[in-house]
């Protein structure tokens, strides 16, 4: 029997082999001609857009595969209402006009599903569960790796972003994830962006800024 590493290891240097680099036109579209939106057009996000960014971001990797993003979608204006009391100025029109605004969460406990995520390890569920601490901060890094995995995968498919920390957290927390081990982490609207709501684009820093090779 063939060693399941090896396996996966040829599997990689296959596809790298057969990967080239993204063109100039893929690069604008996730980066570099990207923008954060502010206002939308009154176009539809459907259930199977946001099912694509969702098999998309879990492609990304994650420290020991423990995936500990949970999402909800606020599409209808009733879920979208629940989130007013928590959003700050401007922020409030921006989600009320979105096709559908992401509440980006992570599970604190998101070790209970490493024996089926990470099976060869089967000590690592243990090793969270006695350190709560530990298992928050891991949570919540890979949380928010995922967070900005699933910003490039909505532009990947052709659509928009409009990234949000502007709100309260713990009025999200209260009126979606109460009584569970959930806790929000950003927001973020998803749709067809309007152009004519966009701010000039801002400065980015150099890379000798705030970059060092040693």
């Amino acid at each position: 029997m063939s060693d399941p590493r090896e396996h996966a290891q040829r599997e990689v240097r296959e596809m790298r082999q057969q990967v080239n680099r993204l063109d100039e036109d893929a690069l604008n579209l996730l980066f570099l001609k990207a923008r954060s939106h502010n206002s939308w057009q009154d176009r539809d996000v459907t259930d199977e857009q946001l099912q694509e960014i969702y098999s998309l971001m879990t492609a990304g990797p994650t420290s020991n595969n423990g995936h500990p993003t949970r999402l909800i979608f606020a599409r209808s204006d009733e879920a979208k209402k629940r989130l007013e009391p928590a959003l700050i100025g401007n922020n409030l029109e921006k989600v009320l006009t979105a096709p559908a605004c992401a509440i980006i969460a992570y599970d604190s406990e998101f070790y209970e599903n490493l024996p089926r995520f990470f099976p060869h390890a089967p000590k690592m569920k243990q090793l969270f569960e006695d350190n709560p601490e530990l298992a928050g901060a891991d949570a919540f890094r890979n949380g928010s790796l995922q967070g900005a995995y699933f910003m490039i995968a909505t532009r990947a498919i052709g659509l928009d972003v409009g990234p949000i920390s502007g709100f309260y957290n713990n009025i999200v927390d209260e009126e979606f994830f109460k009584g569970t081990t959930l806790k929000s982490n950003f927001l973020c609207n998803v749709g067809y962006g309007d152009e004519g709501g966009l701010f000039q684009k801002l400065p980015r820093p150099k890379f000798d800024e705030f970059c060092e090779i040693i």
